[in-house]
């Protein structure tokens, strides 16, 4: 059986070189993953094309739902060409229509502009009120990938409808289970799902910065919260174990 990639997101540079240290197969490149995960900068692009690993950039404009205005969509059009010009592998994307359903459209066009790239659909997939036709939608815009908690909050509270999409899916499309994933269950979700590839932030805040900061009069959300290289060998470590258990 073929080893379980290890997708991790960061959203810094340092997160970047902790994620590869620590045995991460693929990174998600964002900013602001207290948000959800952005666009992440130019910069943090081209520094990330150096990376030994496949980096796939979010292309999110902005914090909130994903029912994007023609202006915001004209952005995502650019941002795809900068993750082009700067050597990454490919792009997450994701699109709703105002009832949660996929917007097919939207997402045909951002797909066909990001021809040549890797694609994966991101959680709003998991906002639809019909995944199993939503996973046929992503087969047939020719995403390679679903990154998706089940339509739960966390992943290890949805495992057999992961599995009933894992199973749907027959290797025409990876289903890969996000949100909560921890070195101590992400050996569990595999083996629940059937899943190939498992998505996992591996983020531990500084205690001490925030203590510091929150008494000077920050507000909590002033913590510094950094990938843990250790985390994610710890994780890594894991599905090896379990893999080789089997």
């Amino acid at each position: 059986m073929s080893a379980v990639t290890v997708e991790i997101c960061i959203d810094g540079a340092d997160g970047l070189v902790a994620a590869v240290a620590g045995g991460a197969g693929r990174i998600e490149l964002c900013s602001a993953l207290s948000l959800g995960g952005l666009t992440p900068s130019p910069g943090l692009m081209t520094l990330a094309a150096r990376a030994p690993v496949p980096v796939y950039a979010m292309i999110r404009p902005r914090a909130g739902d994903f029912v994007f205005s023609p202006a915001e969509i004209d952005q995502m059009r650019r941002e795809i060409d900068a993750v082009r010009e700067a050597g990454l592998a490919g792009v997450v994307l994701g699109a709703s229509e105002p009832g949660g359903a996929l917007d097919e459209n939207l997402l045909a066009r951002l797909a066909l502009h990001a021809e040549g790239l890797g694609r994966t659909l991101h959680r709003a997939f998991d906002l639809v009120p019909d995944r199993a036709a939503a996973l046929e939608t992503a087969v047939a815009l020719g995403f390679e990938r679903i990154l998706t908690s089940g339509g739960a909050a966390k992943a290890g509270d949805a495992l057999p409808a992961i599995a009933a999409l894992v199973k749907q899916a027959a290797a025409r499309i990876s289903v890969m289970p996000g949100s909560g994933v921890r070195p101590d269950n992400a050996a569990s979700i595999i083996a629940a799902t059937g899943a190939r590839e498992i998505h996992a932030s591996c983020r531990a805040a500084d205690v001490a910065f925030a203590a510091e900061a929150i008494a000077l009069g920050f507000t909590a959300e002033a913590r510094r919260v950094e990938t843990s290289e250790a985390m994610v060998a710890a994780l890594v470590e894991a599905l090896q174990i379990e893999q080789n258990r089997t």
